[in-house]
């Protein structure tokens, strides 16, 4: 017996939870420390850019703080010593991620496994090394006092509450542009390289240009989230771009759950509220992340949200 349709004027659960979503983050600052807050949407939308490569390409990459450290440079540059607008030191930053992306991706889709991640890796360490040699860097003392100035020379970014919206606005795009590619025929065609990539080929798919495409739509908008960082706390540095960074996104990806939506920015925000809230016991505050990612490992194999995930369904909810 089949069971009955939807009526079209109905609310989707799936729009329902989006929706309680949104209204959470336009609140969330009158209830929650917003610099808190846009440090974990920076680092969401990072690990979402990740994730795009690694959940629905199969493809893991150790280079990714390259994309978010540069950008952050080229927009703490541009809007400190050239004087950029914020939307234009940003576009700087997220340009300098797609180029380094191509250029990167171009030679590491050559290869795959173990042997694509020690590529990113190596370019990953080079550009580090460029970030400590190069004036534009300021090396180890990095970019301060970097001017938030006008958004569009109207808003006054300055205020820490038009901030925070500028940078919750900018996730919400963002996050809506990777569900849309997920979602695509494109999307659909990085899924068949992912679970069968010789298949893929058999069927005519271009996959390398696929790959690379992927690899490059990744690396802007990591490269977003670094030009926002920048921004948010008016700083640009090495550590940014350090191989720590790249770990660190990995671990984040992980805990919330691989190929998910929502799961990169629940395995951010955790990583992030590790951090701030246990800030005051020095280094062993990375002890302390990794026995969480060991227990998280072990109970939730595909991640928080990659459990939770069959659960949502049942009810018509997707995560």
């Amino acid at each position: 017996m089949s069971s009955t349709p939807t009526s079209s004027g109905s609310v989707s659960p799936q729009k329902i939870l989006v929706l309680a979503l949104i209204v959470l983050g336009l609140i969330a600052p009158f209830g929650i420390y917003p610099i808190f807050l846009m440090k974990g949407l920076c680092f969401a939308l990072f690990a979402a850019a990740f994730n795009l490569l690694l959940g629905y390409v199969g493809l893991l990459s150790f280079g990714h703080a390259m994309f978010f450290g540069f950008s952050a440079y080229v927009t703490a540059h541009g809007a400190k010593e050239w004087g950029l607008t914020p939307e234009l030191a940003v576009l700087a930053g997220v340009a300098t991620a797609v180029v380094l992306g191509a250029f990167t991706g171009w030679l590491a889709i050559r290869r795959s496994g173990i042997y694509f991640a020690m590529v990113t890796l190596a370019f990953s360490q080079m550009m580090y090394f460029v970030a400590v040699q190069a004036p534009f860097t300021h090396g180890e003392d990095g970019i301060q006092g970097v001017p938030r100035g006008h958004l569009f020379g109207l808003i006054d970014l300055n205020s820490t509450l038009n901030m925070y919206y500028f940078v919750f606005a900018l996730f919400v795009g963002a996050l809506l542009i990777i569900h849309r590619i997920i979602h695509s025929p494109f999307g659909q065609v990085l899924k068949a390289i992912r679970d069968n990539e010789p298949r893929a080929i058999s069927l005519g798919y271009e996959v390398e240009r696929y790959k690379l495409l992927a690899f490059t739509l990744s690396a802007g908008l990591a490269g977003l989230a670094g030009s926002v960082k920048a921004l948010v706390f008016q700083l640009a540095s090495l550590a940014d771009v350090h191989w720590h960074a790249s770990g660190e996104v990995v671990l984040m990806t992980l805990l919330g759950g691989v190929g998910t939506v929502f799961g990169p920015t629940v395995g951010a925000f955790l990583v992030v509220a590790i951090q701030n809230y246990f800030s005051e016991v020095g280094s062993w505050v990375t002890i302390i992340q990794g026995v969480i990612f060991v227990f998280c490992v072990l109970l939730f194999r595909s991640g928080m949200v990659g459990v939770l995930t069959p659960w949502l369904k049942r009810r018509g909810i997707r995560g």
